[in-house]
């Protein structure tokens, strides 16, 4: 009986403790929210309220009316980027993690090693390098300048790898016993049957290519503005956009959250099979 009393009040303060933390996940788009629909003086008033005072989607409708500040355009930009960086970034390093996984050598423990090693350098140590060779190929204020110097994910190919290790042989091996070569085998076979940890690579690549900010503020110009480098317009030397500034917060999470919303189940299964526990 005391058995019983104790796992239904453990089951309820799990159940208490998840949603003090579900509050607290939710909470800064709750702040987003009303930030964007609060008139300037609700931001320099001495007491806090919950609810937003200027309850008008005029401002959404006038942010994307801004021809100067071109939101839509730089919507189209950000989705291009991170879209296509997600592709490459799931194509190139699916191919490393599978080669990893499977072909067992010295050589190839060496490039695990380093490629796991580059997991500790921060990436904008490698900007100016990364930069210079954007420059010199002329692909300044371009997607590919966007895009190929950051497709590859050192962190994406370990995560493939690790899942790739747990994947069954046996399929591979009936695979190459009907005639099919290695090449034929990753594309058919195990890319088929690894939908889980793609989708997971996929989500937190896009959700990082969309709010990367570093990378477009060197490369990207008039012709490839992103959606972050649009929102900090709003905060200059003279002082910051309080509301324009959290009501383009507000748009620009929106694809994310829906990517998220989609694909958030087989995030969680991805991170499964990832052996990342």
């Amino acid at each position: 009986m005391v058995t019983g009393r104790s796992r239904r009040f453990l089951h309820g303060l799990k159940i208490v403790v998840l949603f003090i933390l579900a509050l607290l996940f939710l909470l800064p788009f709750y702040v987003i929210f009303r930030n964007a629909f609060s008139s300037s003086e609700a931001f320099v008033a001495a007491d806090w309220k919950w609810l937003p005072d200027n309850l008008d989607f005029s401002v959404l409708r006038d942010l994307f009316s801004d021809t100067d500040l071109n939101l839509p355009g730089a919507m189209v930009h950000s989705a291009i980027q991170a879209v296509g960086q997600t592709v490459l970034t799931v194509i190139v390093s699916f191919m490393a993690g599978y080669g990893l996984a499977r072909f067992r050598s010295k050589a190839a423990t060496v490039v695990l090693r380093l490629t796991v090693l580059t997991l500790m350098v921060p990436t904008a140590v490698t900007f100016v390098p990364s930069f210079i060779m954007t420059t010199r190929f002329g692909w300044i204020d371009s997607y590919r300048g966007l895009i190929i110097p950051m497709m590859f994910s050192a962190f994406a190919t370990y995560m493939f790898r690790q899942s790739l290790l747990e994947f069954p042989k046996e399929l591979e091996e009936a695979s190459n016993l009907d005639g099919a070569n290695p090449w034929t085998t990753m594309w058919r076979i195990v890319v088929p049957n690894s939908k889980g940890i793609i989708a997971a690579v996929s989500t937190i690549t896009f959700i990082g290519a969309w709010n990367s900010f570093l990378w477009p503020l060197l490369v990207a110009r008039d012709n490839t503005t992103t959606v972050q480098l649009t929102l900090s317009r709003f905060m200059t030397s003279q002082g910051v956009n309080y509301s324009e500034l959290f009501a383009g917060a507000l748009v620009a999470i929106v694809p994310v959250v829906i990517v998220f919303l989609v694909l958030q189940r087989y995030l969680v299964q991805g991170l499964e099979t990832s052996g990342m526990d």
